[in-house]
């Protein structure tokens, strides 16, 4: 075992589950060292980056599809302890990708009691990944993983959502949001991490997320790559004839 890994286990004793611990460390461990190669795809698209301009994410997609992007290990932390708290039974999660960040919300649901969570992921090949994942860590019967476009998985959803892990692309983080708003339950939690990373990128979800008549109270959480903190205060009903009325 390397130091790394050793430094990770001991980062993620408050999950108290070894099992889970053993292969979280091992994934962020394959994670990290994928960062110099998520660096690199991104360097055409530096300078947009620094000037806080829009990327061209038409461009990006397809040269992230093999990679983990994946939740680090402070976050994935913050959000199983949050989910703890809240009591949560019902979570979904855009963007599952090779499931680290699923391991997370599926360990907090079981350890409230057990439930669901929705995850969804487009590429095929991440999703049968997060599927191996899950079931070593011996949480797959906590998950619904779609594999498809998260407007059209998620588009007949009707149960109540206590938390929500927007990890979309910029064109459908606001999009997914605003479809499952009227699901959202009183208090109900979204976390949008990527919205701290591409601020320019995500200024339309801002812009809505933030603005009260929507249903929601918002704030940037200061911790690093924590990105956007969002409480559903309103009903569904109140948010539903805001976006008519605009």
């Amino acid at each position: 075992m390397t130091t790394k890994t050793q430094a990770m286990k001991q980062k993620l004793s408050a999950l108290g589950d070894p099992r889970v611990i053993d292969l979280l460390a091992r994934l962020h461990v394959e994670a990290d060292r994928q960062n110099l190669t998520l660096v690199g795809r991104f360097l055409s698209q530096l300078p947009r980056l620094l000037q806080g301009k829009p990327l061209s994410w038409e461009r990006l997609t397809p040269r992230l599809s093999d990679l983990y992007l994946a939740l680090d290990a402070d976050n994935g932390l913050w959000c199983y302890l949050l989910i703890r708290a809240l009591g949560a039974r019902r979570v979904v999660e855009l963007g599952t990708s090779m499931g680290i960040s699923t391991i997370y919300l599926a360990l907090a649901v079981r350890d409230n009691g057990g439930g669901t969570v929705i995850g969804t992921e487009i590429v095929p090949e991440k999703a049968a990944r997060a599927r191996q994942n899950l079931s070593a860590a011996g949480l797959l019967s906590f998950v619904d993983l779609r594999v498809g476009d998260a407007r059209e998985t998620l588009k007949h959803e009707r149960e109540p959502i206590q938390f929500l892990l927007n990890d979309a692309f910029p064109a459908t983080a606001l999009p997914v949001l605003q479809q499952l708003t009227p699901q959202l339950a009183q208090g109900a939690v979204v976390m949008c991490g990527n919205a701290a990373l591409f601020p320019a990128d995500h200024a339309e979800y801002l812009s809505w997320v933030r603005n009260p008549e929507h249903g929601f109270r918002s704030m940037h959480l200061p911790m690093k790559f924590a990105g956007e903190f969002s409480v559903k205060t309103g009903s569904a009903v109140h948010c539903e004839r805001a976006d008519t009325s605009e």
